[in-house]
C-alpha cells in the first residue's frame, strides 16, 4: 500500500496519474489499433465497428459501478488503516464481477441484432457491427474483472502493475490485429471479426496476468476464498457509490447513440468521421481522465484520515494539472484538426466531418478536464450523486434540442458540435458549484 496521507499531493497527483495515463494510452490502443486496420475494409466497416464500439460505454457504466465503489471504500479503508474492510471489499467486487459477466454475455447475445439495426446507416453497416459485436462480447464481459483487481489496486495508491498488464495485451493486440483481420501469414483474412477476436484474446491475457499478480505478489489486498460467499451489506456500499459514476456513463452512450442516430442521414462516410473523430477524442481525453483518476485514491485517502485541509488541495491541484493540460490539447486541435484523422483514412468526405466535429469539440475539452476532476472528488468524498446530476443537465441540453435541429431545414453537423460544446461548458459550471457545497460540509463533519 502507497500511504497518500502524507506528503506533497501535487507529486502523489503525478506520481499515480503518470502509469495511469500510460496504461489508459495502451488501453485506447486496442481500438486504435483495430481502428487502423479496419479502416482498410471501408466506410461500411469503419461505420459498422465505430457504432458497435459504442457499446462499450454501456460495458463502461456497469464497470464504473463496480469500479469506482471499490477503489473508493479501499481508498477510505486505507486511510484509516482498516485492512479487513478493504479485503472484504475486494473480494465481494470479485464476486459481483462475475455475476456482470455472465450477464453482459447473456444480454449481449440476446440484443446484439436489434441494436445494430437501430443504429446503422445501411445493411452493410448493421452486418458488420453484428459480426464485430458476436466476438467482442467475451472481451466487454471479462473486462469486469480486469477492472475489479485495478480499481482494488488504484484504492491502495497503487497504479504500476495494471500499466505493466495493459501495455502487454496492447502489445498482443497489434500483433493480432494484423494477422487475424487481413490474414498477414495466414492467407485467411477474417475482417471485422479478427478485429474483434484479437482484442478479447488480449483482454483474457490481461486478465490471467493480474490474477497472477495477486496471487504471487499483492499483500495488502488477497484473494480470500473464505469472503467470496455474498455479503450483501458490501455490496449495497459498493452500489451506492458506484451506481452514479454508472449512470454518468450511461449517458455518455446515450449521447452517443443519439448523434450516431442523428448522423446515420448523413451516410456511412459521415458515420465514419464521426466514429474516428470521437475514438480521437476519447484518446485526448487521457491525460485529464488520468489526473481524475489519480485524484480519486488520493482524496479519497485524506478523506478516510479525516484531513480536510488535503483534500481540499487536491482538488486544486488537480484542477490546475487538468487545465493546463486540456488546454495544450485544445490549442492543438484548433491547429491541425485533420492530422489526427490522416492516420486513419485518406477518404476526404470521412476526414471533412471527423476534421470539423475535432475542430469545433475542442473547445469543451478545459470543461471536460474539469468535469472529471470534480467527479474524482466526488468518488473519493463517497457521494457521486451530485456528478451525476450534472451529466443528466447536459444530456438534456444537448439530446432534446439536437433531435430537434436535426429535423429542421437547413440542418448541418457542426450545429449539433456547437451544441455540445454548449452542453459541456453548462455541465462543468453545475458540477464545481456542486462540488463546492461538498467540500464546504466536508469542513462540518
Amino acid at each position: 500500500m502507497q500511504d497518500l496521507t502524507q506528503g506533497s499531493i501535487p507529486r502523489h497527483i503525478l506520481k499515480l496519474a503518470a502509469p495511469i495515463a500510460i496504461g489508459m494510452l495502451f488501453q485506447t490502443l486496442y481500438y486504435l489499433v483495430d481502428l487502423y486496420f479496419v479502416a482498410q475494409l471501408g466506410d461500411a466497416a469503419i461505420a459498422g465497428v465505430g457504432a458497435a464500439g459504442n457499446l462499450q460505454f454501456i460495458i463502461m457504466a456497469l464497470t464504473q459501478i463496480l469500479g469506482v465503489g471499490t477503489m473508493a471504500l479501499i481508498a477510505q479503508a486505507s486511510g484509516r488503516k482498516d485492512r479487513d474492510d478493504a479485503n472484504l471489499i475486494f473480494n465481494q467486487s470479485l464476486l459481483l464481477a462475475l455475476a456482470c459477466a455472465v450477464t453482459t454475455l447473456v444480454g449481449g447475445y440476446g440484443l446484439v441484432g436489434v441494436y445494430m439495426r437501430t443504429l446503422g446507416a445501411d445493411a452493410a453497416t448493421v452486418a458488420a457491427g453484428i459480426r464485430y459485436l458476436f466476438w467482442f462480447l467475451p472481451g466487454l464481459a471479462l473486462q469486469f474483472a480486469l477492472v475489479a483487481m485495478g480499481s482494488a489496486l488504484r484504492g491502495t495508491g497503487i497504479a504500476k502493475p495494471t500499466m505493466i498488464v495493459q501495455m502487454a495485451t496492447v502489445a498482443l493486440n497489434a500483433v493480432l490485429s494484423p494477422v487475424l483481420i487481413t490474414g498477414w501469414l495466414t492467407g485467411r483474412p477474417l475482417g471485422v471479426v479478427g478485429a474483434a477476436l484479437a482484442t478479447s484474446l488480449s483482454i483474457a491475457l490481461g486478465v490471467a496476468l493480474m490474477a497472477l499478480y495477486f496471487v504471487r505478489v499483492e499483500k495488502y489486498v488477497s484473494l480470500q476464498p473464505k469472503m467470496f460467499a455474498p455479503r450483501f451489506e458490501a455490496w449495497r456500499r459498493i452500489l451506492r457509490i458506484g451506481l452514479p459514476p454508472g449512470g454518468e456513463f450511461a449517458l455518455i452512450f446515450v449521447y452517443m447513440s443519439v448523434v450516431y442516430w442523428i448522423v446515420r442521414d448523413f451516410g456511412a462516410a459521415a458515420q465514419a468521421g464521426f466514429g474516428i473523430g470521437s475514438r480521437v477524442m476519447q484518446s485526448i481525453f487521457l491525460p485529464a481522465m488520468a489526473v481524475a483518476f489519480a485524484t480519486a485514491p488520493v482524496a479519497g485517502q485524506n478523506v478516510g484520515a479525516g484531513l480536510s485541509d488535503r483534500v481540499r488541495e487536491t482538488f486544486r491541484s488537480a484542477a490546475l494539472i487538468g487545465t493546463s493540460l486540456m488546454l495544450a490539447v485544445t490549442l492543438l486541435c484548433q491547429w491541425r484538426p485533420e492530422w489526427f484523422l490522416g492516420f486513419f483514412t485518406q477518404d476526404a468526405a470521412v476526414v471533412a466531418v471527423g476534421a470539423e466535429f475535432l475542430s469545433i469539440i475542442s473547445w469543451n475539452f478545459i470543461s471536460t478536464g474539469l468535469i472529471f476532476t470534480a467527479s474524482g472528488m466526488f468518488q473519493a468524498l463517497g457521494n457521486t450523486v451530485p456528478a451525476l446530476l450534472s451529466s443528466v443537465l447536459r444530456i438534456v441540453l444537448f439530446a432534446l434540442p439536437g433531435i430537434w435541429l436535426s429535423s429542421r431545414p437547413g440542418f448541418a453537423l457542426r450545429q449539433l458540435w456547437m451544441l455540445s460544446v454548449a452542453a459541456a461548458t453548462l455541465q462543468a459550471l453545475l458540477s464545481l458549484w456542486l462540488l463546492r457545497g461538498e467540500l464546504g460540509r466536508l469542513g462540518r463533519r
